[in-house]
């Protein structure tokens, strides 16, 4: 699994690729939470690249939107392939997370409040 960060119209997008499962997910909480750290608060979550994602993957997206929300921060999710869309739809996370189409759309909606 890789992360990265890149700035798309102003705002923050991180970009992840590979697999997230549970040996990936301790590397995912940390570079995540750094990012976090660093003040970026609402953020687009580019899964354009991954092919897979596990409860643990998905444990540590919660952790980032619960740290993120006294701050007013949120995550939108986008480019999820049908199967990790099916991962989110079938685990209850499709309801908790906004989810987009592209990153112009999540970009567009951070922006849009």
């Amino acid at each position: 699994m890789e992360i990265s960060q890149d700035t798309v119209d102003g705002k923050v997008v991180v970009s992840l690729s590979g697999r997230i499962d549970s040996t990936a997910a301790v590397e995912f909480e940390e570079q995540l939470i750094t990012i976090i750290d660093q003040g970026n608060n609402v953020m687009a979550v580019d899964f354009l690249n991954v092919q897979f994602i596990s409860s643990a993957g998905l444990r540590v997206l919660l952790l980032a939107a619960k740290k993120v929300k006294p701050y007013g921060g949120k995550l939108h999710l986008c480019n999820m392939s049908k199967d990790v869309r099916e991962v989110f739809d079938i685990s209850g996370f499709s309801s908790i997370f906004d989810i987009h189409g592209s990153v112009s759309d999540a970009v567009q909606a951070i922006k849009a409040g």
